[in-house]
């Protein structure tokens, strides 16, 4: 009687979701071990997130940072399904896709990543901006091309949240807008990148004052409107005109995650052993925003791309161990720093003893995210075309 394959299901393409399944496809199973790898993706894409910032400057293109699974998968035992998650059976062992198909699965690992919550101001659904995903670009590039193709002497925007992902964009936005450009950064607390080394929030502090960002710190977002956004600041209520609102602030996990009975913290992430095991189900696999982590040292895991991408090796090598009779490894987090863009051509770095800003922040920023693209054929094609783009841009100018 044939031995049945173990069947591994993936669900969320993401860095977490993405780098398991290529690490499981690498490890060395034994011909009769072999598992059936899927991975499920609502998107057809993975997206290397921390470079969707240089997509609005035309510093990169979609195919850059944005290659499909497929073409990722090629030459692995790895099987994409594109699909969206219904819910899942975990008594069955079985997820259930919108389309009313089902996966099997032995072992199951959730990587759903987060959303971002546009319900917490009345307006900000139908009129704010989220910038997570790649549609998500898409839909902000065709918004800046009406506002650059009107006849306004000036486009205001406002961008909700002094985090990362707000200061690399007021920071882009500003270098593609120019002299037309008019911003706001609004955070809620009293500073912007509240989590960030020293040396970067003070680059970061340099670079939107050289660009002009105006910064409303300890000011709340009452409401946003067609071409208004309501700000608080001190009780005090300012209705400023605006033409796009931009809003990067929170994660919330998905509604699948939060309606499984595992255990979870107030924003609905699953509680995981340092094995990145969900409690009570060794089976099930946490990782990246929808896990709740603390590391073998007791330290709480962030919610990053750096993060997750580590997870990934863990969750890799623990499945295979699980399989092969070999002792789990405890996850031990690893910071290896900080970088953030700060315009075009522009960055600041921190970590493994280093500090860095400017152009050669930019240059390290790139080596090392070219370094962590997602297979050697896609690092070959990138680092080639960024070697030989410069090139054709000159010869283009002849």
């Amino acid at each position: 009687m044939t031995q049945q394959s173990t069947k591994i299901c993936i669900l969320g393409g993401g860095f977490g979701g993405l780098y398991t399944a290529l690490r499981l496809s690498q490890l060395p199973w034994e011909p009769t071990q072999k598992p059936e790898i899927v991975l499920v993706d609502q998107s057809d894409r993975f997206l290397f997130s921390p470079l969707l910032y240089e997509l609005l400057t035309g510093e990169l293109q979609t195919w850059e940072i944005a290659p499909p699974y497929t073409e990722l998968f090629q030459g692995t035992s790895v099987r994409f399904c594109q699909a969206s998650v219904a819910g899942i059976d975990i008594d069955e062992h079985r997820v259930h896709l919108q389309d009313g198909s089902e996966i099997p699965y032995d072992k199951l690992i959730l990587a759903l990543g987060g959303e971002t919550p546009l319900d917490m101001v009345p307006g900000a659904i139908s009129y704010a901006f989220p910038f997570r995903t790649i549609n998500d670009a898409y839909r902000l590039e065709e918004r800046l091309r009406i506002l650059e193709e009107s006849d306004a002497d000036k486009i205001r925007v406002a961008i909700v949240g002094g985090g990362y992902s707000g200061v690399e964009l007021a920071c882009k936005l500003a270098d593609r807008l120019g002299e037309r450009g008019r911003f706001r950064l609004i955070e809620l607390s009293n500073q912007i990148l509240q989590t960030s080394p020293d040396f970067n929030r003070e680059a970061a502090k340099r670079a939107l004052e050289s660009r002009g960002v105006f910064l409303d710190l300890e000011t709340k977002v009452e409401s946003i409107a067609q071409d208004t956004i309501s700000l608080d600041y001190k009780s005090q209520v300012d209705i400023i005109p605006v033409d796009l609102v931009i809003w990067t602030v929170g994660t919330r996990v998905s509604p699948v995650v939060k309606s499984l009975p595992f255990k979870q913290n107030q924003r609905g992430q699953i509680t995981t052993t340092s094995t990145l095991q969900v409690i009570d189900y060794p089976e099930i696999f946490a990782l990246g925003d929808c896990s709740d982590t603390h590391d073998a040292e007791g330290k709480q895991v962030p919610g990053t791309a750096q993060a997750a991408f580590q997870q990934a090796d863990y969750t890799a090598w623990n499945i295979w161990a699980s399989l092969t009779n070999r002792p789990l490894l405890p996850f031990r987090y690893q910071p290896l720093g900080e970088m953030m863009t700060l315009g075009i051509d522009n960055a600041t770095l921190t970590g493994l003893g280093l500090k860095l800003e400017g152009t050669f922040a930019y240059l390290a920023r790139r080596l090392a995210y070219l370094y962590r693209m997602p297979t050697l054929d896609h690092q070959l094609k990138v680092g080639f075309n960024w070697l030989a783009r410069p090139i054709i841009d000159k010869i283009s100018k002849l």
